[in-house]
């Protein structure tokens, strides 16, 4: 009987023993995981660092870019396009305009009519159409053809509101979303097609040429006032409500930034000076590159298998298409190296872009005790049915680094430009009016994401200091593809005088 008893008790122990040891061992492997996820994590925040004296430097790096885009085409990795845009929206434009704007698989048509300084835009009217994807692919004659029987279809529902006076002929300005090669303000040859559509015939060819001649074939009598991309259509919506704007930013899926330039300043400027003695500047900032901006290893990788490596890093680092790829590749490592999911890499977690921007944005404002939200955003797209608090708290400290970065590297963007035009500064002249400048905004990305904005325009105050920042304001300008290229129409109409 106390044989028994012992060896129970020899039993028991061992037991205990076996199970102290397997806990002492998770608790090792837990706090090896844990300090592995912190390393991860800690690196990943030096190399993102933006300290003030680093965004000065991208700062001074792009406006050393942006002369040398100036002086000679292919001069600068920033293409610093001239947009023949010399004539800005003023507001006392007055009558009726359309715009068409192409820039995926939908375009839109859109009227409106402009009342002057009293009414603005006093009534609009749009239509959105989708594009069947056989003629994605097609000929450039199906294609064009599609759009202006769209478009002959819409300027046929015109009401008796808007009224076009006799003899008139209406016009449009044209916002095509594609790499175009601009030769005036209404003529311009397609570089490439993105976005799923492939036209070889058209490439090489003028794309309001292209329209023309389909307008002609259906009848339809429509004057293409101006050729414009989406974000010279953001700075022209931008100064119709407001003449202090200087610029225009774009943050969204991609990002871009256009402003306004003395035409002196542009010594690849050949043509006569335009009587604005102003010529608006298409930067494409999407490209810029410079080795102050802090790129980590996981910036390097989603470069090196992009479609375009080497090619657009400054937008690979700052825009809504990214921002969310760049979030899943770091929790990739965190899981692979850390077993920050479970033994087991979540499949989904493998799936490039699975994480979008707006998911980022969703979980990054999570304000509940127990981050409620980016629970439920784990388990919807990596299929992780469990996450506790503290794998949740590195969540949002990922995001964090990575909006931060973004929302930094914007506002040492838009420094460079006013550094550029000389707006950095206040002048020391107390007699000499103080200058405002405006920046107009646009974008999902900006729009959206509350902590993006927040910080970018924090950031540019810091960049500025105290007295130059009370000169500098920043605003949303909405639909600068749309309203933004009817308002470009209106102010390079033909009866500009008459209006």
């Amino acid at each position: 009987m106390g044989k028994v008893a012992v060896g129970a008790t020899v039993v028991c122990t061992a037991a205990v023993c076996a199970v102290a040891v397997l806990v002492v061992r998770r608790r090792m492997q837990s706090s090896g995981k844990w300090g592995r996820v912190s390393a991860i994590l800690k690196a990943f925040e030096e190399d993102c660092a933006t300290p003030i004296s680093k965004l000065r430097q991208v700062a001074d790096a792009m406006a050393v870019e942006m002369h040398a885009g100036l002086a000679s085409d292919g001069g600068s990795k920033l293409k610093m396009l001239i947009s023949y845009v010399d004539n800005l929206p003023s507001g006392d434009e007055k009558g009726l305009f359309y715009a068409l704007d192409l820039g995926g698989t939908n375009f839109r048509v859109m009227r409106v009519l402009l009342g002057g300084k009293q009414d603005r835009v006093a009534k609009q009217e749009f239509e959105e159409v989708s594009i069947p994807p056989h003629l994605m692919t097609g000929g450039s004659d199906e294609l064009f053809n599609f759009i202006a029987e769209a478009l002959a279809k819409f300027v046929a529902t015109e009401s008796e509101d808007f009224h076009l006076p006799e003899g008139r002929q209406r016009e449009l300005g044209f916002t095509f979303s594609f790499p175009v090669r601009q030769t005036s303000l209404s003529s311009g040859s397609l570089i490439k097609w993105t976005k799923g559509f492939s036209i070889d015939e058209a490439v090489g060819e003028d794309v309001v040429g292209a329209l023309k001649k389909a307008m002609e074939r259906v009848g339809l009598d429509m004057r293409v006032a101006a050729l414009v991309n989406d974000t010279v259509g953001t700075l022209a919506g931008g100064r119709y409500y407001n003449p202090d704007v200087a610029a225009a930013v774009i943050l969204g899926t991609g990002t871009n930034a256009a402003y306004v330039e003395r035409a002196t300043a542009i010594p690849k400027w050949h043509g006569p000076l335009p009587k604005s003695g102003e010529m608006v500047i298409n930067m494409e900032w999407g490209n810029f590159r410079s080795s102050h901006l802090p790129l980590t290893e996981f910036d390097h990788t989603l470069d090196f298998e992009s479609l375009n490596p080497g090619e657009q890093i400054l937008e690979k680092i700052i825009s809504g298409m990214y921002l969310g790829e760049i979030l899943r590749r770091v929790l990739l490592k965190m899981a692979e190296e850390a077993a920050f999911f479970g033994d087991t890499v979540p499949s989904k977690l493998r799936i490039p872009f699975i994480i979008r921007t707006p998911h980022m944005s969703a979980m990054h404002n999570d304000t509940s005790p127990d981050l409620k939200i980016v629970g439920s955003k784990i388990k919807d797209i990596l299929e992780v049915p469990t996450t506790s608090l503290k794998m949740r708290k590195v969540v949002i400290s990922l995001c964090d680094i990575i909006a931060t970065r973004g929302a930094r590297l914007s506002a040492a963007g838009i420094y460079g430009i006013l550094k550029k035009l000389g707006r950095d500064t206040t002048s020391k002249d107390k007699e000499e009016e103080v200058q405002k400048s405006v920046i107009a905004m646009d974008g999902g990305l900006f729009e959206h994401y509350k902590q993006f904005s927040e910080c970018m325009e924090s950031s540019l105050k810091e960049l500025l200091g105290d007295e130059a920042s009370g000169t500098i304001e920043v605003i949303h300008s909405n639909d600068g593809s749309g309203i933004g290229a009817a308002l470009l129409a209106a102010s390079h109409s033909l009866y500009l005088e008459e209006s």
